[in-house]
């Protein structure tokens, strides 16, 4: 063999092996970033999850706003990436406990009972005016310790996105909630977590967190526009306080 066969070949060599490494590592970052993804949503391959789905609180009838089927496809997606199953259930017929497989709940309190069920038991700093005798400007207003967060349709709405654990981390599936004043606002919600679930992996790892988002000019945007107003962590875990100075509310300007 001379030198310039011998030459080819090796090249032909060192190319195979550092395509087949190359195909290694990103093989091997692939699978990491699979993996924190699964764990962030306690997704471990073939799992099972829930998809809690309310009903259209402006329908007499038992129709799902079209928002929400739109929520429900994106965290489908969500389940599939992470090569996990989901069952649907409406809100009135969800009986599992908590934290036996992941759970994701789309509605707020006045069209999902479960919502209020879990806001109830993992979130008593949270509380949404949902009398129907209540004045059309206040209804629908989210209370989170000292501020009011008003509704102001297609110009200023706001929505929950919450992570709860029970237990010690690890220990059981979260359930995330989609809890907006409006159906576009919990598709808004979906869309921020499928955008953002790494940056919020790396922040708040297995550990519960509660976002309060701002949807802006949806009537212009859809869902796309949302801003991150603050973590309210931990005053959505803490009691409302029996009596309250007089509160700061948040309004479109």
């Amino acid at each position: 063999m001379n030198d310039d066969v011998r030459n080819i070949v090796l090249g032909v060599v060192a190319a195979g092996i550092s395509a087949a490494l190359g195909w290694l590592a990103r093989t091997y970052l692939w699978k990491r970033k699979l993996r924190r993804k699964q764990a962030f949503f306690g997704l471990p391959d073939n799992s099972e999850s829930l998809l809690v789905v309310n009903r259209d609180a402006g329908s007499s009838d038992l129709a799902v706003h079209r928002y929400d089927v739109f929520a429900l496809l994106e965290l489908s997606a969500l389940i599939k990436d992470c090569g996990a199953h989901a069952e649907v259930v409406t809100q009135d017929t969800a009986r599992q406990g908590f934290g036996e497989r992941t759970e994701f709940c789309v509605g707020g309190p006045s069209s999902n009972r479960r919502m209020m069920a879990h806001m109830t038991a993992m979130l008593p700093g949270v509380q949404v005016k949902i009398d129907p005798s209540e004045p059309g400007p206040i209804r629908m207003t989210y209370q989170i310790g000292g501020e009011d967060y008003h509704l102001e349709k297609g110009l200023s709405e706001y929505v929950l996105l919450a992570r709860l654990t029970a237990g010690q981390p690890g220990q059981s599936r979260p359930v995330f909630l989609f809890c907006g004043q409006t159906a576009i606002t919990n598709q808004a919600a979906t869309r921020y977590l499928a955008r953002n679930h790494e940056r919020l992996s790396r922040k708040y790892g297995d550990n519960t967190f509660v976002l309060l988002l701002k949807v802006v000019n949806s009537h212009a945007y859809g869902p796309d526009v949302a801003e991150l107003v603050a973590d309210v962590t931990r005053a959505g875990q803490a009691p409302l306080p029996t009596t309250t100075p007089a509160r700061n509310s948040h309004r479109a300007s």
